[in-house]
Formats: C-alpha cells, sequence, structure tokens
C-alpha cells in the first residue's frame, strides 16, 4: 500500500477518534450544569458516566465478533453516525432517564468504532511502526477529552449544556462518508470478511483468556481505565468545588493540561516502548510500568494540595505519565492475538477494562463522595494505579512465549 493511502487512513481514523472522546468526555464537563438542572445527586451523576461504560462493554464482544466476518470500515462507519445521532438525543433529552438513555446508545455506536480501528492501522502499517502509529491514534483520548472539556465548558457556560451536545454531534455524520470508503487491507478469511458467514463461536475468546501477557495486560488497563475514568470524569467537579473556579474555568484549565500532556505523554511513551521493545520483548510492559510507578506520587499530590498551581501542576504530571502507557498496552494486544481475530481481542481488551473499569469508577466515587467528600473519595484512584504496575510487571513474565505462539499463528 502506497505510504500516502496509509496516511490518509491514519488521519481520517483519527479524526473519527477525536469526535469519539469529544462526544465521550463533553459530558463530564457539563456536569454541574446538569446537577443544577435535574437536581442529581453526585451518584446519579456518576450513573451518566457509568451507563456509556455499561452498554460500551456489554455489546463489545458481539462487535467484535462482527468486525472480524465483515468489512470493518463499515462497521466502524455506522458506528460514528450512530453514536453521533445519540449525542444529539442527550442535547434534546428533557429528563433524566432520557438523557441516561442517550448516553447508553452512545456506547454501542463508540464500541463498534473501538473493536475495528486499530486492527485496521495495524493491518495498514508494518509491525516495527506499530507502536508509534498507534501512539498517534490514541492521542485522539487527550486531545479530543481536552476539546470535549473545553467546549463543554464554553458552550456549557454560554448557552446551556443541551446545545454542546447537539453542536458536537453534527461532526460526526459528516466523517462518517469517507470512514465507509477506507480499503480493508487486512487479511481475514475471504469467506468472513467478503461475505459475512460463519457461525458466532466463544473459542477465540476462550483462547485469548488463555494468553496470560494478554491477560495481565489487560488487566492493567482495567486498573489504569478505573483511576483514569474516575479522575477524568471528576477532577473538573473537584477543582469546581476545592478550588472556586466556575465551570467555563475549571474546564479551561483542565482541558489545556489534558491536551499537553496528552500528547506528551502519549507520543514519548509510543517512542520509548518502540525502542525499548528492539532490545527486550517486555520493552512496552516496563515502559508502561515505570509511567504507572512515576504517576502514583503525582496523583497523590494533585488531590490531597490545597493550593491551586501545586494542584495543576500535580495533574499535569500524573496525566502525562499515566499516558505513557496508551500505545505500548494496545501494541501488546496485536502482538500477541492471532490477527484472524484481531476485532475479538480488542473486542474483549473493552470488554475487561470497562467492566473492571470506568464502568464502574464513576459512580463507586459519586457513591464515596456521597458518603464523605469527593477528596477522600478520589484517593481511591492512586490505589488501582499501583495495581496496574503490578500487572504489568506480572505480564512480562509470559511475553516472550505469547508472542512466539502469535507469530506462529501468523504464518
Amino acid at each position: 500500500m502506497k505510504p500516502r493511502i496509509q496516511y490518509a487512513i491514519l488521519a481520517t481514523l483519527l479524526a473519527a477518534n477525536l469526535l469519539n472522546y469529544i462526544d465521550r468526555q463533553i459530558l463530564y464537563a457539563v456536569f454541574p450544569l446538569i446537577k443544577a438542572d435535574f437536581n442529581l445527586s453526585d451518584t446519579q451523576l456518576g450513573l451518566l458516566g457509568s451507563a456509556f461504560m455499561l452498554s460500551y462493554m456489554i455489546f463489545a464482544p458481539l462487535l467484535g465478533w462482527i468486525g472480524d466476518h465483515t468489512r470493518p470500515s463499515r462497521l466502524a462507519s455506522g458506528g460514528l453516525a450512530f453514536w453521533s445521532l445519540a449525542t444529539a438525543m442527550s442535547g434534546i433529552a428533557a429528563n433524566y432517564l432520557t438523557l441516561l438513555f442517550s448516553r447508553s446508545l452512545v456506547g454501542i455506536g463508540e464500541a463498534s468504532f473501538g473493536v475495528v480501528s486499530p486492527g485496521i492501522l495495524s493491518d495498514t502499517f508494518d509491525r516495527e511502526v506499530r507502536g508509534r502509529v498507534l501512539s498517534f491514534f490514541f492521542l485522539a483520548i487527550p486531545v479530543g477529552s481536552a476539546i470535549g472539556y473545553l467546549l463543554g465548558g464554553v458552550l456549557g457556560f454560554h448557552f446551556g449544556w443541551q446545545k454542546a451536545f447537539l453542536l458536537v454531534a453534527l461532526p460526526g455524520l459528516i466523517l462518517s462518508v469517507p470512514l465507509w470508503r477506507i480499503p480493508c487491507p487486512g487479511n481475514k478469511p475471504a469467506e468472513h470478511a467478503e461475505t459475512g458467514k460463519g457461525p458466532f463461536s466463544l473459542k477465540p475468546y476462550a483462547a485469548l483468556l488463555r494468553n496470560r501477557s494478554y491477560l495481565f495486560n489487560a488487566l492493567a488497563m482495567a486498573a489504569m481505565t478505573f483511576a483514569l475514568g474516575g479522575l477524568a470524569q471528576w477532577i473538573p467537579t473537584f477543582i469546581y468545588r476545592y478550588h472556586n473556579m466556575n465551570v467555563l474555568e475549571a474546564n479551561t484549565a483542565f482541558g489545556a493540561i489534558t491536551v499537553v500532556s496528552g500528547i506528551g505523554g502519549t507520543l514519548l511513551g509510543g517512542w520509548l516502548g518502540d525502542f525499548l521493545q528492539k532490545r527486550t520483548s517486555k520493552g512496552y510492559f516496563l515502559v508502561s510500568a515505570a509511567g504507572f510507578f512515576l504517576s502514583l506520587p503525582c496523583s497523590l499530590l494533585a488531590i490531597l494540595t490545597t493550593d491551586l498551581s501545586t494542584c495543576m501542576i500535580a495533574v499535569f504530571f500524573a496525566e502525562c505519565l499515566l499516558f505513557f502507557n496508551t500505545g505500548p498496552l494496545n501494541t501488546i494486544i496485536v502482538n500477541v492475538s492471532n490477527p484472524l481475530y484481531r476485532a475479538t481481542a480488542f473486542a474483549l481488551n473493552i470488554f475487561i477494562i470497562h467492566a473492571l473499569g470506568d464502568a464502574v469508577s464513576p459512580s463507586v466515587i459519586g457513591w464515596l463522595s456521597d458518603l464523605m467528600n469527593l477528596r477522600a473519595a478520589l484517593l481511591i484512584a492512586p490505589l488501582f494505579i499501583l495495581v496496574a504496575l503490578i500487572f504489568c510487571l506480572c505480564g512480562c513474565r509470559f511475553i516472550d512465549e505469547d508472542m512466539a505462539d502469535a507469530n506462529v499463528a501468523r504464518e
């Protein structure tokens, strides 16, 4: 495939992934406004985030099977259009239950895109540069999240939270057209990829659960997702409550920090992962473990300090170090899984990391906040960062064997 086509595919998928995280994170930027309009508790606010994640993870396994038996770009395109319409539905929600339902629909659409997009890129680019390519693709996490916070803060402050949802929904409907036309470079069996035939089977999922480095990788990502998902959803509200900033100021500050730290951490983690992986098969795990270890004191300081400047600096370094893992841990999924079931591998990973991670952490933190206070509730996040570090170190023991088995499957 010509380089210009490769990079056009990367650009299209990156743009869609940016919208993925904008539409996902804008909800948390307008938490205080929704709370005031619907008179909600923190537990109810947290459930809005959990509803999205529950549908995201529940539908991912089925969508992963579909992605392995159909043209993946069309599943991605359909998912983008679906979640964009669901986001618009959030903007016309007249009550809490309608908003809860619409956020659940957003999760289904984003799962459709999430299970196939990394595999499309992995089939498009050579193995030697996958870490950097996937790191670039996953820049959408910090950049899209930051844009979501910024747009949510600005649009919510000036026009209300409903118009914020409506305005961010439109670009996805437009982008779904070129996404539909992306060529399928993969090496899936012709009878599956072209006709969509083949019965649903649990065997690929069972094989992945026996793959120890895959499983430890997924558990590390789940623990990290619990911590990062909880922090991402509640830190703007934390700044709003404890540091006397309004919705616009809190989201602008957090969004700016997220975009800079996220870009730096994601790109540096991808580069370090590829660099170290050439010297040891444990390279991707070790880079991620180092990021988790160094982020622990930063996250504790961000939560415990009463000084706004110190809090912002600590949040910056904590996010930067946590984003180290983005490219490396996603590349491990590609490197240790059978290429014929790559969408299945990402689908199962999505289910695990969200079932054990941010499907529950927003509600848990909201519930703890109602019991105690938000500052005390957020202290659960550093504990899960420590758990992620331990799982990365455990995965180092099995990575050689599992990569060798995956290479045999490729042949």
